[in-house]
């Protein structure tokens, strides 16, 4: 059975940072990509970042790629986020989900293929 559990979350003031972890079992980080998203309240789905399963290239989403660094220990099967220079509008319940082994599917929108997931860790950017 797959479990995801994240952490790190918190509230941090306008341009601080954070480093949010997802660690796994019932899988190994190195065998499945690893994605990162985020869903504020009344919005949809954000997607993050992706780590590939091979390799551990990591895509991300243009609004953070700038900010936002994803990475992998393998040996602690823990997938990482970190977040600098953070804004209210990165407000919102972050989550890493597991998908096929190369991060082809969330590059092309298709984030349904990365369908277990953890509960999610809440972010709140605020003064």
């Amino acid at each position: 059975q797959w479990h995801f559990v994240e952490s790190g979350g918190g509230l941090v003031q306008p341009g601080g940072s954070l480093k949010l972890s997802c660690t796994t079992s019932g899988f190994t980080v190195d065998s499945y990509a690893i994605a990162w998203f985020r869903q504020a309240p009344g919005k949809e789905r954000e997607a993050i970042s992706c780590i590939s399963s091979n390799d551990g290239n990591t895509l991300y989403e243009n609004s953070v790629r700038l900010r936002f660094t994803a990475s992998r220990d393998v040996a602690k099967n823990t997938v990482y986020l970190q977040m600098n220079s953070l804004t209210p509008e990165d407000t919102a319940v972050y989550y890493c989900a597991a998908g096929g082994p190369y991060c082809s599917d969330w590059l092309i929108g298709r984030y349904n293929a990365f369908d277990r997931r953890g509960q999610g860790t809440q972010v709140t950017v605020s003064s």
